[in-house]
């Protein structure tokens, strides 16, 4: 029997989504399609009854637009919400701000999946000399959160994401989940990955094929243990959820025109 239900949300398209380059901590809004989908998304949820009581972001714009967006559409905006650089998106080191595309015709396609699906390799670090790494560590967000910046990731694997993920997950939103709350956590594609491997106990291996689209609802059913009833769904209409998650995948190939 259904105790919980929790909502997951990969972010709208933002405009690095739409150039295919590792957006990663580099701060971007959405793009025009990317609003587009945090509007469907908030009326596709207010259609099915949803009622939320609690918001969870990370503290990149991108993930805190969406959520405004999604409430709005919902006629709830006045639902408190919290952010974390916890719930960040992967950070891609040294591959931030660079083409997929064009990687995967320099490094062949199978690199560039294992960089972006794989959970235990790391990319290499950001280092000074990068274009964003000043961009990135002077911002002031992260004077605000719970470790010293220089304490903050240089890069990270799946693996790396769901550890300080899983602090904040245990001590604040599991915590708010079983007191009764409906949550929603709009986040981004691996920090959603990496919880969505926490929860239903995906392999180390399997994983590498989970393909979250954006601007598209997640739903869990958990039980009193917070332990999922069943595998995830997407909610919405599934023949153009898939074409979405096909779009995500073709991201780390090379263009048909290039080959």
């Amino acid at each position: 029997m259904t105790k919980y239900k929790l909502v997951l949300l990969r972010h709208g398209e933002g405009a690095w989504n739409k150039e295919n380059r590792f957006c990663s901590w580099v701060d971007q809004k959405l793009s025009s399609d990317g609003i587009k989908e945090a509007q469907n998304c908030g009326r596709q949820l207010k259609a099915l009854g949803f009622e939320f009581d609690l918001v969870f972001t990370s503290v990149l714009s991108r993930s805190i637009q969406t959520a405004w967006l999604v409430l709005e559409e919902m006629g709830q905006e006045w639902v408190p919400i919290q952010s974390s650089w916890r719930l960040n998106e992967r950070h891609y080191g040294a591959l931030i701000g660079l083409n997929r595309a064009e990687m995967a015709l320099n490094h062949g396609e199978e690199q560039v999946k294992i960089w972006r699906r794989s959970y235990d390799v790391t990319p290499p670090p950001i280092t000074e000399s990068h274009p964003y790494y000043h961009e990135i560590y002077s911002d002031r967000r992260y004077k605000c959160s719970d470790v010293s910046q220089d304490n903050l990731p240089r890069a990270e694997s799946l693996k790396d994401v769901l550890d300080r993920l899983l602090p904040y997950w245990n001590e604040k939103i599991a915590t708010e989940l079983k007191s009764g709350k409906m949550i929603l956590i709009s986040a981004h594609g691996n920090s959603s990955r990496a919880l969505l491997k926490h929860l239903e106990g995906i392999s180390d291996k399997d994983i590498i094929n989970v393909t979250l689209p954006t601007g598209v609802p997640v739903l869990l059913e958990l039980d009193e243990n917070l332990r999922p009833l069943g595998p995830h769904r997407f909610l919405g209409d599934q023949e153009a959820i898939q074409a979405a998650i096909k779009k995500v995948e073709d991201q780390g190939k090379v263009k048909s025109a290039e080959k």
